[in-house]
């Protein structure tokens, strides 16, 4: 349990910060909601596929729920791979906007 409190905590950070600078969902909400849902049924579809390989076993921990989503996939895959691809998208958003700032100061 105490990975998925820390994985939502960061979530909670990433979703600070994007209300804080309107980075993403609080800049274009559709749009960021689509892209977010997009890049994480991505990489959810790369995990299958490398779990089905055989690539990818999971192994109990009791800092995990055990609560599993299929066959060697966590529940907390799934909000690592959320919160991976919203601080990709923010570190991307907050980037763009910095130079945008620094090209209108110049």
């Amino acid at each position: 349990m105490t990975y998925l409190l820390i994985l939502v905590a960061l979530i909670g950070c990433m979703a600070l910060l994007d209300f804080r600078f309107r980075l993403l969902l609080w800049n274009r909400p559709l749009a960021g909601a689509l892209t977010l849902a997009l890049g994480t049924a991505f990489f959810l579809a790369w995990d299958v596929w490398a779990i089905h390989e055989g690539i990818f076993l999971h192994r109990a921990s009791p800092l995990m729920t055990g609560i599993m989503l299929g066959d060697q996939l966590p529940l907390e895959e799934l909000f690592f791979l959320v919160f991976l691809c919203y601080q990709t998208l923010i570190l991307f958003t907050g980037a763009e906007q910095l130079i945008k700032r620094r090209k209108e100061q110049a």
